[in-house]
């Protein structure tokens, strides 16, 4: 199938246009010259970079993957029918069925919307990145990429060792151990389907730690824990993480709050203060 680079960049632009700001949690700010978003503002709610979503729009792109074209139809606000023809334009078959798994749910999607003061993202079952709010990545950093690989989360916690800069030692064992017992419950549930067996076994392949946890067979779903992230900008910020599953338990949206009585409220204040350049100079890019 291939990719209709000229359509894609006019359906993505008209989207855009048609967009408020107040329509997806951005101020209104002062009146427009054009109408609708403006581009860095869609790069910034899919999570990918302002030239890499420019070059989409100018038909100058690479091949999208199915997980930005997720991000983009999240971002751009799009109807289940719209983000089908967003895959078809982009040379991909559309998820199959409805409200697919790499398709955030409404209601987490709604949630999610709602947090805007809370650092918070939806992943699905397996741990690829599908929606987040500023302030988780004024959190944790850059947790997104163009790389399909790169926006799994478990992929690269195994692979990227900065990942793991802003965690304490033992943060990072507790980690370790939770994100292999999480993915094998996933897997089970799945029925072993292509993309999970695709993902242990490079997994396996690239990191000894992984393979040694995996022959462990531990089995936990994440629902909450306490987590303390040694923050560049902010210094140490503790905080309660919570996990809200789908009914169907092939998605999760993750909401990290502070814990009453401690500093992490102040520090979380100091984020949402600290603008995008600001917050990306700050912390590990994650790449």
């Amino acid at each position: 199938m291939d990719m209709d680079r000229a359509e894609l960049s006019d359906f993505l632009r008209r989207r855009r246009e048609r967009l408020r700001p107040e329509e997806v949690g951005l101020p209104a700010g002062a009146r427009r010259r054009t109408p609708g978003l403006r581009r860095e503002e869609v790069s910034q709610l899919a999570g990918m970079s302002a030239d890499y979503y420019m070059r989409l729009e100018q038909a100058r792109s690479p091949q999208p993957s199915t997980q930005i074209l997720a991000s983009l139809a999240h971002a751009l606000r799009l109807t289940e029918d719209e983000r089908d023809h967003l895959y078809l334009l982009a040379g991909h078959r559309p998820p199959a069925g409805r409200l697919a798994g790499d398709h955030v749910r409404p209601g987490l999607l709604y949630l999610l919307d709602e947090l805007k003061e809370t650092p918070a993202h939806i992943t699905n079952d397996i741990g690829d990145l599908l929606a987040h709010n500023t302030m988780a990545e004024a959190l944790l950093g850059c947790i997104c990429s163009v790389r399909e690989q790169d926006r799994n989360f478990v992929w690269r916690w195994f692979t990227d060792p900065t990942v793991r800069r802003i965690y304490s030692p033992d943060e990072r064992r507790q980690h370790s151990r939770a994100y292999v017992a999480d993915l094998r419950a996933s897997i089970t549930r799945r029925g072993g389907d292509a993309a999970s067996t695709r993902l242990v076994a490079g997994l396996q392949a690239a990191s000894p730690e992984f393979a040694d946890l995996w022959e462990l067979h531990e089995v936990a779903v994440r629902r909450s824990s306490r987590i303390r992230v040694d923050h560049p900008a902010v210094g140490p910020v503790e905080l309660e993480c919570e996990t809200l599953l789908s009914p169907a338990e092939d998605q999760k949206l993750v909401i990290f709050t502070p814990p009453p009585g401690t500093p992490a409220s102040d520090r979380l204040n100091v984020l949402r203060g600290l603008n995008h350049d600001e917050y990306a100079r700050a912390v590990p890019a994650h790449r």
